[in-house]
C-alpha cells in the first residue's frame, strides 16, 4: 500500500522498435493525464511511517497487512499492520484554514475500515480547508496479534499526533489546533488520547518525541467501549455523535459521556441520529443528517475557536 519513488530511465537507441515504444509511451502519459481518475492523473496520497526504522513492539514482525474488498460497497478493509503510518491529505495552502485532524478508522481492533471511515473522511475536510491525517494503528485483534490497545494503538495515535506536530510549519497547521477524530474501535482509540498524555520531552534525541501528544479536540463518532471514557476540567474539548439505532453501550451510552463533560465544565456537543444505525461514516449513500455531519462538526469548531471560519458563506450543507 506504501508510495514507493522508483526512476525508470530509457536506454540510448537506433532502432526503429524502442522509437516506437517512446513515442506510444508519451501518447499514454499524455492521454492518462487529461483522463480524471487515472493513477497518473490523481496520485493517491503517500503513506509516512511513524517510526521510520520500525515501531517499538513490532520488532521482528514481517508479515504484510492484508487488504480485502467488503462486497457489495466496495470498501477496502485493512488487517495484519506492522508498520503504523498517517496519511496526509492536505488543503491547499491558500485554503489551509490552520487545523488537523488525525482520523482513527474503525473496525473491532481486528480490522481498519480505511473509506467511509478513513480516506472519505480526510478528503472531505482538506476539501474544506482542514489537513486530515488517516492514521493506520496496529491491531491488537488481528489473528495471532501480540499488540494491545492500551500499549500499543494508543502509543501509534499519541505517535501520529506528535509527529503532525513536528511538520505543522510544513503543513500549514497550528501545532495549537490539532485534533483527533475516531470512529468505532478508533473512537476507543481516540479517547484514550485526550485522557493519558504529556507534553513531550524537549531533549529527546527524536525531535518528533519533543512534541506534546496532546489533542486540542476530540470528535468520536460512535466510539466503542465509551464507559472507560473519564473526563477531567482538563479533557480536551468533545464532539459526539451516534445513531439512534446503534447498539445499546453507544446510543445510551454516549448521552452518559455527554453529562460527564458537561459536568466537568468541558466544551461538548452531542448529535443522536434518528432511524441510523452503526458504521454510517461518510458514504454517497448517506441521507438526511448524516450526509452533512461533518459540516456539523465544522460549524462546531468554528464555534469553541479551533477553526477559522469557512471562506465562503453560502450555504454548505448537501440536500437529503
Amino acid at each position: 500500500m506504501k508510495s514507493k519513488n522508483t526512476s525508470d530511465s530509457w536506454p540510448e537507441s537506433k532502432s526503429a522498435g524502442n522509437a516506437f515504444v517512446l513515442r506510444f509511451a508519451n501518447v499514454v502519459l499524455f492521454v492518462a493525464l487529461l483522463i480524471p481518475g487515472t493513477a497518473l492523473a490523481a496520485k493517491a496520497p503517500a503513506e509516512i511511517l511513524l517510526w521510520p526504522f520500525g515501531a517499538p513492539g513490532s520488532e521482528g514482525k514481517t508479515d504484510k497487512e492484508k487488504v480485502r474488498i467488503y462486497q457489495p460497497t466496495g470498501d477496502h478493509v485493512i488487517t495484519d499492520v506492522n508498520e503504523p503510518s498517517i496519511t496526509p491529505y492536505l488543503p491547499p495552502r491558500a485554503k489551509a484554514r490552520g487545523t488537523a485532524v488525525v482520523v482513527m478508522p474503525g473496525g473491532a481492533h481486528r480490522e481498519l475500515w480505511v473509506d467511509n471511515e478513513g480516506g472519505n473522511i480526510a478528503k472531505w475536510l482538506s476539501d474544506h480547508g482542514i489537513a486530515a491525517f488517516v492514521l493506520k494503528y496496529r491491531l491488537s485483534k488481528a489473528t495471532n496479534s501480540t499488540y494491545t490497545v492500551d500499549r500499543d494503538e494508543l502509543a501509534d495515535a499519541q505517535r501520529s499526533i506528535r509527529l503532525v506536530r513536528s511538520r505543522a510549519h510544513e503543513w500549514a497547521v497550528d501545532p495549537a489546533r490539532v485534533g483527533v477524530m475516531g470512529f468505532s474501535a478508533g473512537g476507543e482509540v481516540a479517547f484514550l488520547t485526550a485522557m493519558r498524555f504529556d507534553s513531550g520531552a524537549p531533549g529527546a534525541a527524536d525531535p518528533v518525541n519533543r512534541e506534546s501528544c496532546r489533542p486540542d479536540f476530540q470528535a468520536l463518532i460512535y466510539p466503542g467501549n465509551s464507559r472507560r471514557i473519564e473526563v477531567s476540567t482538563n479533557s480536551p474539548p468533545a464532539f459526539l455523535a451516534c445513531g439512534a439505532k446503534d447498539r445499546t453501550d453507544i446510543s445510551e451510552g454516549l448521552p452518559a459521556v455527554y453529562l460527564k463533560f458537561k459536568q466537568a465544565g468541558v466544551p461538548v456537543e452531542l448529535h443522536i441520529y434518528a432511524g441510523v444505525g452503526h458504521g454510517f461514516g461518510i458514504r454517497s449513500t448517506n441521507t438526511g443528517a448524516t450526509a452533512n455531519w461533518l459540516y456539523q462538526f465544522d460549524d462546531w469548531l468554528v464555534q469553541i475557536g479551533l477553526l477559522k471560519p469557512p471562506l465562503s458563506t453560502a450555504r454548505r450543507y448537501r440536500q437529503p
